[in-house]
């Protein structure tokens, strides 16, 4: 256990601060973040036919309700989380890179919903907007990755105790 979580901090450290290097900003989370506004467009396009992106930018129609997803709001932060865990958790390879995958989809899955949710909810009332985007959102995207590791636990395989590791109760 003491294993885990010193690699868990470990690689939370140097992910956290290459993240917030220029050449991470420029050639992964800037173009992943356009990526996603155009997602996110995309799929408020099929409701609202008048939103339009630009780079990291979503916007309704006539420019009066414009959200622009910054740092934190692109669920980086919470794939870090999760990588961190998985990386750190003793588990084969395979197992690993299953949950690496599977769960980038499943926060940018759920981040999808947030970002269109709450462009919707700013449409419709700033005040409610702020509280969703400030207070709920934000703790759910990072519970999404705590319940997808947990969830990657429950799958990987068991490794079989070593003999003589029996606890002492049962000798």
């Amino acid at each position: 256990m003491l294993r885990f979580i010193i690699v868990f901090l470990l690689l939370l450290v140097v992910l956290f601060v290459a993240e917030l290097t220029p050449f991470v900003e420029r050639w992964v989370i800037v173009p992943f973040t356009s990526v996603l506004a155009e997602a996110s467009a995309w799929i408020i396009h099929l409701f609202d036919g008048s939103t339009v992106s630009h780079g990291k930018l979503i916007q309704n129609a006539n420019g009066s309700f414009i959200v622009s997803i910054e740092r934190g709001c692109n669920g980086i932060e919470a794939v870090i989380i999760l990588i961190s865990a998985i990386l750190a958790f003793p588990a084969p390879w395979k197992h690993r890179l299953v949950g690496l995958v599977f769960g980038f989809l499943a926060v940018q899955v759920l981040n999808l919903v947030r970002i269109v949710s709450l462009f919707f909810l700013g449409l419709w009332s700033h005040v409610w907007f702020e509280w969703f985007h400030l207070y709920l959102w934000q703790a759910l995207i990072v519970l999404d990755a705590l319940i997808v590791f947990l969830i990657w636990l429950r799958y990987i395989p068991r490794v079989p105790r070593k003999q003589g590791a029996e606890p002492a109760a049962a000798a």
